[in-house]
C-alpha cells in the first residue's frame, strides 16, 4: 500500500484516502478547436516508464485536488505538490 502525502494536510495517509484522477498539467484545446482535438484532449493519455506527474484527490480528508510525481517502476512517490505550482525537478 501507497502512503501518499497530502500537500494541505501536512502528513502521509493510505492510498485508500485517495482518488486518482488522471495525469497531470493538461491543458485545453484552443478555441475553436476541432472534434478531433477534443478527443484527444479527453481520452488520450501518455503512459511512459518512469518518473510520471499525476492528479490526485484527498477525497476522506480535506476534500483538494493536488500533484504527485510518481515513478510508475518502483511505484516511489518522489514529491507532492498543489496545482498552480510549476512541476519540480527530481532526479530519481
Amino acid at each position: 500500500m501507497l502512503l501518499i502525502p497530502c500537500p494541505y494536510c501536512g502528513f502521509a495517509r493510505p492510498e485508500i484516502e485517495f482518488k486518482h484522477a488522471g495525469e497531470a498539467h493538461l491543458m485545453r484545446p484552443e478555441e475553436p478547436a476541432s472534434d478531433e482535438a477534443y478527443a484527444a484532449f479527453l481520452f488520450e493519455r501518455d503512459n511512459p516508464r518512469g518518473v510520471t506527474a499525476e492528479r490526485w484527490r484527498h477525497a476522506h480528508g480535506c476534500g483538494r485536488f493536488f500533484n504527485l510525481l510518481r515513478d510508475t517502476v518502483s511505484d516511489r512517490i518522489l514529491v507532492a505538490y498543489k496545482p498552480g505550482e510549476p512541476k519540480p525537478e527530481v532526479t530519481t
